[in-house]
């Protein structure tokens, strides 16, 4: 009797169930279509609207039993036909689930309704697919007991061709369902049509629940290793801030650095202002004159061509006369003038 409620759509019951899956099977497809973020707050709160109506729908299906492991594909009626597709809608929108506190629990449920879906399709032969293996739950110590192995070359061939011939079906489907999609929704469509479009909905969803159930497996493995290394970096001590290292140059042995240096000409060992004071201090820049006035207070004889500077700094006459004379003289006798020694 609730069966036939449900297929004929009379009662409150059933209109309120199939009103809760065409409503969240259209949130779904607003998703999938990506108009707009699928982290921002409008997005998230149509996801869970979505979320509570394919819920309550499932909830519903579960009451009515509508579907039976000892019933065959064609004993379900064409308005029963449709709700197969309730666990993959749902696995579908807690996939869409991005918040990161809640985003392990997301994954873990979009894989039990996807399993779910597809372990229904199974028992109904739907289609002939490979249906995985339901995992249990491992905990961290069992992950980190087994040893990664080498991979095995055949088996990764073998998935990669079962996951290019998936991707044929799925667009082979699709291409169909547009133009079934066309007659159903000008409402001309009669029951063989409709069974038709909603079976083509299963058999691509059944593509799409085995291509993402690889998917999800990966990212629960990883959202789990950044739990794990985020606990551990919580309980990690603090450690002291280290002192700053000081810059040290790289050579490629120790004897080159021995006796090469370290690559440069030199390298500066203080400022200039302090090599400025340093000299300051010492009397020593040139502007000071400290040699000549340090040799004049020692009593040092100041040497020939500072004495002749000073006697042409002073105008002596006696210097200049000789100097004058010493300029005529090279100008009347060229460079090496008289000296003729063992020249023939």
């Amino acid at each position: 009797m609730a069966e036939e409620l449900s297929a004929s759509g009379s009662g409150s019951a059933g209109v309120k169930l199939s009103s809760l899956l065409e409503q969240g099977w259209r949130i779904v497809e607003e998703v999938e279509a990506g108009t707009s973020c699928s982290s921002s707050s409008e997005q998230q709160a149509r996801v869970l609207r979505g979320l509570s109506l394919l819920q309550e729908a499932s909830t519903q299906v579960t009451q009515l039993q509508l579907f039976s492991s000892n019933e065959d594909l064609e004993e379900l009626s064409t308005a029963d036909l449709r709700y197969l597709l309730l666990p993959a809608l749902l696995a579908r929108l807690q996939q869409s689930r991005t918040r990161p506190h809640t985003r392990l629990d997301a994954l873990t449920q979009a894989r039990h309704h996807f399993r779910d879906f597809l372990q229904r399709c199974h028992d109904y032969k739907v289609s002939h697919f490979h249906l995985p293996e339901d995992r249990p739950e491992d905990t961290p110590e069992d992950r980190q007991s087994v040893p990664p192995g080498p991979p095995n070359l055949v088996a990764m061939a073998a998935k990669r061709q079962a996951k290019i011939e998936r991707y044929r079906q799925r667009k082979e489907l699709e291409a169909k369902l547009v133009d079934v999609r066309r007659v159903v929704e000008s409402g001309q469509a009669d029951d063989e049509v409709s069974r038709d479009f909603y079976l083509l909905n299963i058999r691509r969803w059944i593509t799409v629940s085995l291509e993402e159930l690889e998917s999800i497996d990966q990212e629960i493995e990883i959202v789990r290793n950044m739990d794990v290394l985020k606990q551990a970096d919580a309980q990690r001590p603090a450690q002291p801030a280290r002192p700053p290292m000081k810059p040290f140059i790289l050579t490629k042995d120790a004897v080159q650095a021995r006796v090469f240096g370290a690559g440069y000409p030199s390298l500066p060992s203080m400022t200039v202002d302090d090599w400025y004071e340093q000299h300051r201090k010492h009397g020593s820049l040139p502007d000071q004159g400290v040699p000549r006035r340090v040799a004049v207070e020692e009593g040092e004889e100041p040497e020939e061509g500072e004495e002749e500077d000073r006697k042409a700094d002073n105008d002596d006459e006696e210097a200049l006369r000789k100097a004058r004379d010493w300029d005529d003289w090279k100008d009347s006798h060229r460079r090496g003038y008289g000296n003729r020694h063992n020249m023939g």
